[in-house]
């Protein structure tokens, strides 16, 4: 078939004016490191308390079994569902992260390769 295929984008400026660039730099400079600081901190808070070291859903559902179902508590939150449930949420994740990575990518531009 007759048909081009872009493999590479232009990024255009965002303003023309030196000043409206120096603003764009150091706005989104301040909104990634405001995102590093607050994902830093919330490393760090979940790293030196112990408590958090334990997903709370878990504790979540233990507590409903608990009180709901109390005579198969045993077989129903045992190791095996925990391990479960921490799959189910992980795999949960990582398939979302690449439907929306493979469907960015299937995408064709319209108009040319310019940003």
């Amino acid at each position: 078939s007759n048909s081009s295929s872009i493999t590479e984008f232009l990024l255009l400026a965002l303003a023309d004016t030196r000043e409206l660039q120096l603003l764009h730099f150091w706005l989104f400079l301040g909104i990634y490191l405001a995102a590093l600081l607050g994902n830093g901190l919330i490393i760090t808070a979940s790293a030196c308390h112990h408590h958090l070291h334990t997903p709370m859903y878990f504790m979540s559902y233990d507590r409903y079994v608990a009180i709901c179902q109390p005579l198969p508590y045993g077989t129903l939150l045992g190791s095996r569902a925990c391990v479960h449930m921490a799959a189910a949420a992980w795999g949960t994740g990582f398939l979302n992260a690449v439907l929306h990575t493979a469907s960015t990518f299937s995408i064709q531009p319209c108009k040319g390769n310019a940003l």
